[in-house]
């Protein structure tokens, strides 16, 4: 395991929703690294094994939680395995090449992460308790071609502001942006000429690794940002700057 310090209590519990793959299980496995007890939850009980499977090779916790975060009797049932978690990270979402109609869209993407979020913080949270969202670059620098996407990733960046200035009492809340990454969801895409186009822009010229943002995102829950609330923080290689 690394000798990474970022100040985490050992044992601490940290939630992460999508962690069958890509980002979630990156933060998964690397929370592990860091000596957090991880609560993976994913719709797919395959690649969520996978993931447990990698933190315990490790010789971290994890448990598993095959979990639907929109259906609030799966999401009850969930936080009864998992017990209190100090930490949440909200990645689960649909991707942004599914075509879905926009307002079932918004309410899969933006409310089942607020009732994620509601459903956690009615737990009490220890002292200490924070969370990112998990936004895009697309819908705050970046337009793309999906309607809901683009507007369901602003939604999210807002939400997390909202818990920052109101909601601070019960938790530190931040959300990073993260650009082209290099996920089973996009695979192909840096080869296509519009993945090309878009590595141009990139100034490193490459996509991210899903390890660059999950330690992007340890940070934001570490106790060493424990000053920083309501941050929207782009982890795209500098594509947003080339806008």
């Amino acid at each position: 395991m690394p000798d990474i310090a970022l100040g985490f209590h050992p044992g601490d519990t940290i939630l992460v929703t999508g962690a069958g793959s890509g980002i979630g299980r990156s933060v998964a496995v690397q929370a592990a690294a860091v000596g957090l007890r991880v609560s993976a939850w994913d719709l797919n009980p395959v690649t969520l094994a996978a993931t447990v499977d990698t933190v315990t090779a490790a010789g971290g916790t994890a448990v598993a939680v095959v979990a639907d975060v929109g259906d609030p009797v799966a999401v009850a049932a969930g936080f009864e395995v998992t017990g209190t978690a100090r930490f949440l990270v909200n990645n689960a979402g649909p991707p942004s090449a599914v075509d879905l109609e926009f307002e079932a869209a918004l309410s899969l993407a933006v409310g089942s992460m607020r009732r994620m979020t509601e459903a956690w913080l009615a737990t009490h949270p220890p002292e200490g308790a924070s969370l990112v969202n998990l936004a895009s670059v697309a819908g705050n620098w970046i337009g793309t071609g999906s309607d809901w996407y683009t507007t369901a990733k602003a939604a999210i960046a807002g939400y997390t502001r909202y818990l920052a200035a109101h909601r601070s009492g019960e938790v530190r809340a931040n959300a990073v942006a993260p650009g082209m990454t290099d996920t089973p969801r996009i695979a192909g895409f840096a080869d296509s000429p519009m993945g090309q186009r878009v590595l141009d822009r990139i100034p490193f010229h490459r996509m991210g690794h899903p390890d660059e943002v999950a330690w992007a995102i340890l940070f934001l829950l570490s106790p060493l940002a424990s000053y920083i609330n309501g941050a929207l923080l782009p982890v795209d290689g500098g594509w947003m700057v080339t806008q």
